[in-house]
């Protein structure tokens, strides 16, 4: 696979951990901005999950685009769509994020997300499979079986189902 080299497993946490991303609505709002991600050729998502306080990741790049700027736009993104929810419905929610820091109010996401490549189709299966079980973990228990689990590209990959659209197979 050529472009094994440029995957990456992405990890992005909410501030202190807190369960902000439990409302479908949020997750909507992660979905809508990969699907857009996709769309415009900037990444291709190979798998994913939506945890109540965390995202992770497999995707890669598109040229020209690099990782960081990606990363960064859709952290912004995300962090703003989620934001103006929280004013409109959810003010008290919204004030557990402020920092007042001299470059933002509120921050959603936790600074420094993970970003790690995997040099190895071993490594992407590893990264695959440890994003698909988090769901079923004991400590979430959101799910008995990963494809149970609405928000991962789980069932992509066990039933062959894409309800999402926008993914591809590791090994395309």
């Amino acid at each position: 696979m050529h472009e094994q080299q440029h995957i990456a497993f992405f990890t992005a946490t909410i501030l202190d951990w807190k369960h902000l991303l439990k409302p479908d609505k949020y997750k909507a709002i992660i979905l809508n901005s990969l699907r857009f991600l996709v769309e415009n050729k900037r990444v291709k998502v190979f798998g994913f999950v939506i945890m109540p306080n965390h995202l992770h990741l497999l995707w890669n790049m598109e040229e020209p685009h690099k990782r960081e700027d990606v990363q960064r736009d859709f952290l912004k993104y995300t962090a703003q769509q989620i934001k103006f929810d929280l004013k409109q419905h959810h003010p008290a929610v919204l004030e557990k994020f402020r920092v007042g820091a001299k470059d933002r109010q509120y921050q959603l996401w936790e600074r420094n997300p993970l970003s790690i490549y995997c040099n190895s189709i071993a490594v992407t299966e590893q990264k695959l499979d440890y994003i698909h079980n988090n769901p079923v973990q004991e400590k979430w228990q959101l799910a008995a079986l990963p494809e149970e689990y609405t928000y991962s590209s789980a069932q992509y990959y066990f039933e062959n189902i894409d309800k999402f659209g926008f993914l591809t197979h590791y090994r395309d």
